[in-house]
This record gives structure tokens, sequence and C-alpha cells, in this order.
């Protein structure tokens, strides 16, 4: 179970060199809020590819592995690791259906509220959706190149997992394209998007594992 919440962990995350980063004024939240929820109401599937750094303190270099997202609603999501390893984990309904190099195994989440919580933190992360809770202290920042948001779990149990996390978006059309974890130790976990492609046919089936 500590791989598996580890595993998950790692699936929230993303870096980047900040330049010019300011806070945005009240109408410049709204309007970049509304522009996000926009883009979800009308958005049905996501597919991308992804390479997600994980970068430890002890470590010269950052871990790298490969990988593409498939995402459908209301609430599928599937991560699938290509390169240099073969794992996948889909996350259904109360389920989390896991394939690692062919043996699978499934665990049962359904009353788990930490990894419930995780759940939507996952796939509300995919979508970009993650204004309307209280389970966060939300910032807003930008760049002539990006809008962040910086989210501080209030939760103290998920605050042993995580001290906060950033999704990046791109200003011109709201879709995300980094996702950041930090943990408490201040080591990191990135992801980042690219080839995105928006309500593309994607088929039960790529949620079976």
């Amino acid at each position: 179970m500590n791989r598996l919440l580890a595993f998950i962990l790692l699936l929230v995350t993303s870096n980047v060199v900040l330049a010019q980063e300011v806070a945005m004024n009240a109408s410049e939240i709204e309007a970049f809020k509304q522009q996000v929820n926009m883009l979800s109401k009308n958005t049905n599937t996501i597919t991308s590819d992804f390479v997600q750094y994980k970068h430890l303190d002890f470590l010269e270099n950052d871990i790298e592995t490969k990988g593409k997202l498939a995402f459908k609603t209301p609430g599928l999501v599937r991560w699938e690791y290509t390169d240099p390893y073969e794992y996948s984990v889909v996350f259904k309904e109360d389920k989390l259906l896991i394939n690692d190099g062919g043996t699978k195994s499934n665990v049962d989440i359904g009353n788990s509220e930490m990894f419930k919580k995780l759940n939507n933190l996952i796939v509300n992360s995919v979508k970009g959706t993650l204004f309307n809770g209280d389970d966060f202290l939300i910032t807003y920042t930008k760049t002539k190149d990006f809008n962040k948001a910086t989210f501080v779990p209030k939760d103290k149990k998920m605050a042993q997992y995580i001290a906060s996390f950033e999704l990046l978006f791109n200003t011109k059309d709201g879709t995300v394209k980094e996702v950041k974890m930090i943990e408490p130790s201040a080591d990191f976990t990135r992801i980042v998007f690219s080839n995105r492609v928006l309500n593309g046919p994607v088929s039960d089936a790529v949620f079976t594992n």
C-alpha cells in the first residue's frame, strides 16, 4: 500500500523556471477561473503524452519516465508508463486497476477517504478544475507565458504527503501544461504534457487494464 500511495503522489506534479511571476488581481483570477471552467465543461475526453521528472535531493539527476494519459468523463483516468518500464494504473469508480509489467491487481479504494481525495485530486488536476472546493488554500500567479494555481492542502493527513502542488495553464486556451507536487521533504515530481488532444475518440476498453 505504501508503494501504491507513493505512485499516486507521483501523478500530481511539475517544475518550471519562474520569470517575472506576479500575483493575479481579483478580476484576473475570475477571468482565469471562467476560462478553465468553460474548457472543462466542453471537454469529454483527453489524451496526451507526458514526461515525468522525479526530483530527489540525494540524486544528481532527476528520474525521467515517459508515458501516455487517457481521460474520459465523468472520472475515468489511465496513466500508462512506457519508458523505461511498463506500468499502468486505471482509476475507475472506486477501484484502482494496476498492471505492473503484465502482473495485474485491483485495489478497492471505496472505503478510504484519503484515496478518494487523492483520486479526486488526480481527476481534477487532469481537467484543471480544482477551484470549487474547501480542501485547499489557493493562490494565483501569472507570467506572460502561463497562469499558475498553487494549492496547499488543509487536511492534516493529506499534508503529511503533499506540502503543495501547482498547476500551470496555457494562457491562450486554459489547458493544463504542467503539474507539480512538492512533498514535505521538498522533493518534488513534475509532469509535462505534450501532444494533448481534446474530445477525440477514446474507447471504454482503454480503461480495462
